[in-house]
């Protein structure tokens, strides 16, 4: 772990990797997989160098999910395959380059969910000579007495939804029915052990509970209805960090999903089945001083994507006793925080802070630093680096 002298010692603002303990959060995941193959989910990693990283540090570690079809594209030219596409696109410009890629054997698949989605990639696809890998996206969420837990993204929950749309793929030649996914975003993506909020941590632990009673026999149901129309699938992926210890025992499910795992931000501290070590930090120098124990930093106004709330907030990892000023919160370009511990601070000292989610911190900032032994050791480029900004 690096300590707040060390920081302090280093340029700020930037954002810095403990690469250590990237590697064991790495490892750990391998460790946990149960024979899975792990794709990486590259909208929690956001660095090239980094999936590479990943990529070359085990065997089960094989593909990537990926955010943005331009996304796919700038890998697939960075030499990167085995590329899914996590959410369907209506992009044709993008549509249009994959399709391209499919005469130089880059394996991408799209996801899609509909046969809107299938008539737009067969469109494409017959203009281009090409075909489509397609990946089905299931609504695995739970609906329980008129509520709903999860998100709302598919149309297809049943195994007879999907094999209609899978009859109707076999009308479109240019299209390869390649896998199915289902992501369990009630488990995966919402914390169970919040500091403050036991009545709702005690709710979400039975909704959990009770999912976990339902999405299981649906997915086995799914996949062994695609078997029975003649298909056989290259993957039916699955889960995400907060479901990992649960979707890697699913008979149906070949591969699984992870990202947060590796920078481990705040978010995922208050989950009750696991822990991850902290690896990403980001730091912003103190410019002020407006009271004897409120100081003042630049910058630090990342606030997570999502339902907002405090757990979106950037976190104070050091230096300890800090907190955030209720009222303001994290700024565009000044952050007040008071200052309760030992460490004595001056203007020209840090602020280490921790994002609420894993990737969207590259957004803000082109290098990540990577430390070892209390010392940078290589600079990686984030996709903004790289000149890249994927909407």
């Amino acid at each position: 772990m690096i300590d707040y002298q060390t920081f302090n010692s280093f340029p700020a603002p930037a954002v810095y990797l403990d690469i250590k303990a990237f590697d064991r959060n790495i490892e750990k995941v391998a460790s946990l997989a149960n024979g899975k193959n792990v794709r990486i989910a590259s909208k929690s990693i956001r660095s090239v160098k980094l999936l590479e990283r990943v990529l070359n540090s085990h065997d089960c570690y094989r593909g990537i999910m990926c955010y943005n079809p331009n996304e796919c594209v700038f890998l697939a030219e960075k030499g990167f395959n085995d590329l899914l596409l996590a959410y369907p696109t209506t992009d044709r410009q993008a549509l249009v380059k994959i399709a391209n890629l499919y005469h130089k054997e880059k394996v991408i698949t799209i996801m899609i969910d509909s046969i809107s989605h299938m008539e737009i990639l067969h469109e494409i696809a017959s203009e281009s000579s090409a075909k489509f890998r397609i990946c089905l996206d299931i609504d695995l969420s739970l609906r329980y007495f008129g509520f709903h837990f999860g998100v709302k993204r598919s149309p297809l929950r049943h195994s007879h939804q999907v094999a209609t749309l899978v009859r109707e793929s076999k009308k479109y030649p240019t299209l390869i029915l390649d896998g199915v996914m289902g992501y369990e975003a009630q488990i995966a993506g919402v914390a169970d052990s919040m500091p403050g909020q036991s009545m709702k941590n005690g709710v979400i632990s039975y909704l959990k509970r009770k999912s976990l009673q339902d999405y299981p026999r649906r997915r086995q149901a799914i996949v062994e209805a695609i078997k029975s129309e003649g298909i056989e699938l290259r993957f039916s992926n699955g889960g995400g960090t907060g479901s990992l210890h649960h979707t890697r025992e699913e008979e149906a499910v070949t591969e699984v999903t992870v990202g947060s795992a590796l920078y481990a931000p705040h978010l995922f501290d208050y989950y009750r089945a696991f822990q991850y070590e902290p690896s990403l930090f980001f730091t912003s120098p103190i410019v002020r001083q407006p009271e004897n124990d409120i100081y003042t930093s630049y910058s630090g106004g990342y606030i997570a994507s999502g339902a907002t709330g405090k757990e979106k907030e950037p976190l104070i990892h050091l230096p300890k006793g800090s907190e955030l000023v209720s009222l303001e919160g994290t700024g565009e370009v000044q952050t007040p925080f008071k200052n309760n511990g030992d460490q004595p601070l001056a203007i020209g000292d840090v602020i280490v802070f921790r994002h609420s989610k894993a990737g969207e911190l590259a957004e803000r900032f082109t290098h990540i630093q990577l430390v070892e032994n209390d010392q940078v050791i290589d600079s990686y480029t984030t996709y903004r680096g790289d000149g890249q900004c994927f909407h």
